[in-house]
């Protein structure tokens, strides 16, 4: 209990004298798993919309594939695009391994089908004549798709808060495209377990600390957006 109380201190003196690598580190989580985020709730609500929409052979398949990658380990994530950006795979050329870019694009692999899922499941369970009411009241295409995500808000937001969740608590995939290096490539997660590894405690606690705070941070807004969206 003394190593938690400690990290708990720690964690303030960190908070209240603003250090300096403590907030890089932090900005730097929120930039990557932000823009990572972003980019999934475009990605995965755009497909999995067109995908509840539409029927087509192999449907059934697909939304199995997508439902598999919504529990997609990161270690998995983060070893499969460690591979492509190789300097000897398909993407090397690019040269962006162990760059804030390289954990962008593995965060989103990670988001992306979660905030699919979440969204083929919310649109399918609006009711199944609504899309034809639209349609017959002379709305448009992209009226009526408007109209579908606005009645499906609610566990919409709920996508873009499970994405968020997770990838800014993932390491795996951020240690393994990013190569935790100080003051280019070090988050939250990863410089928690490099303190927890060289016995810090006190200051791997306190970084988790400040992790989950700011994880409450970013939930609590979105939540709020989201119960005032709530049918009265």
């Amino acid at each position: 209990m003394e190593v938690l109380f400690q990290g708990i201190r720690e964690a303030l003196r960190l908070l209240l004298t603003l250090d300096r690598e403590v907030l890089s580190i932090t900005l730097l989580s929120l930039k990557v798993s932000g823009l990572a985020t972003l980019i999934s709730v475009g990605m995965g609500m755009g497909g999995g919309t067109a995908v509840a929409l539409t029927e087509f052979p192999g449907k059934r398949l697909l939304v199995s594939v997508v439902n598999t990658g919504m529990g997609l380990p990161p270690v998995v994530v983060g070893l499969l695009v460690t591979v492509m950006l190789w300097r000897n795979g398909p993407l090397g050329a690019l040269e962006i391994l162990y760059t804030p870019t390289a954990m962008v694009i593995a965060q989103t692999v990670i988001a992306a089908p979660i905030v699919m899922g979440i969204t083929i499941a919310a649109i399918q369970n609006l009711p199944p004549n609504l899309k034809l009411q639209i349609l017959s009241l002379g709305a448009s295409r992209p009226q009526m798709l408007l109209l579908l995500v606005r009645e499906a808000r609610l566990p919409l937001l709920a996508a873009v808060m499970a994405g968020f969740g997770g990838v800014i608590s993932e390491v795996g995939a951020s240690i393994m495209v990013g190569g935790n290096i100080k003051g280019y490539t070090r988050v939250l997660t990863t410089a928690t377990v490099m303190e927890s590894g060289k016995g810090n405690f006190d200051t791997a606690i306190a970084l988790g600390i400040i992790l989950l705070t700011l994880c409450f941070g970013i939930n609590y807004l979105l939540t709020v957006v989201q119960q005032r969206e709530r049918p009265r």
